[in-house]
């Protein structure tokens, strides 16, 4: 048996810390997998907000999400917005800042897409990983998909990297999951928001 592949690894983080009922976004829709994965974890009670700047993966993760909508199962507040994940502080409701469970990045550009120019940038992505900690709830996580191999994508893969060793160790966690013999494989960065000083319980570590 094989290793967890990356994309597994961040759902297996996510997973461990969302429960139904539960607030989740995924900044980055592409092809609706994580969208599905985090609507089945939440449930109907649950919220679910997704952004993605291509119709097409808009369209893609609708499809995606048709069955748990004919059975019932779809997040009551599920949103689906044709937006950079660069406007996702804003485009959250007040209500549910510093109470989302998990965001979910996929970066590197639309799977099956005709056009791979287009890609998630430092530019948009840096500020809506910050966006992300500060909407997350204590104990929340972050796990993002990097991909070193395409072009552009290396220096965005650094970026991320050099801010998340940048977060001080009492506001958040960091972890890396890669092949080590692999440098241009993509790998998965977890990142646990810390409680606060006065909250009643410790997050969990990564596993």
């Amino acid at each position: 048996m094989g290793l967890l592949s990356v994309i597994g690894m961040a759902h297996g983080w996510v997973r461990q810390r969302v429960q139904p009922g539960d607030a989740v976004i995924d900044a980055t829709l592409g092809g609706g997998v994580d969208a599905r994965f985090l609507a089945e974890l939440v449930g109907p009670r649950g919220s679910l907000i997704g952004f993605d700047v291509q119709e097409e993966a808009l369209r893609r993760t609708r499809e995606r999400l048709e069955p748990l909508q004919a059975a019932g199962r779809l997040p009551a507040a599920t949103s689906l917005l044709l937006q950079s994940h660069g406007e996702l502080e804003t485009a959250v409701p007040p209500e549910l800042r510093g109470r989302i469970a998990a965001v979910l990045f996929n970066l590197g550009y639309l799977p099956g897409s005709e056009d791979t120019s287009l890609i998630t940038t430092p530019q948009t992505t840096l500020p809506a990983l910050e966006a992300a900690l500060r909407v997350l709830r204590p104990g929340g996580i972050l796990a993002c998909v990097l991909y070193p191999g395409h072009p552009g994508g290396a220096e965005e893969a650094d970026e991320v990297m050099r801010w998340a060793a940048g977060l001080p160790a009492e506001s958040a966690q960091a972890a890396v999951y890669r092949l080590v013999q692999k440098p241009s494989a993509p790998y998965a960065l977890g990142i646990e928001k810390k409680a606060s000083p006065t909250g009643s319980s410790e997050p969990s570590s990564f596993h």
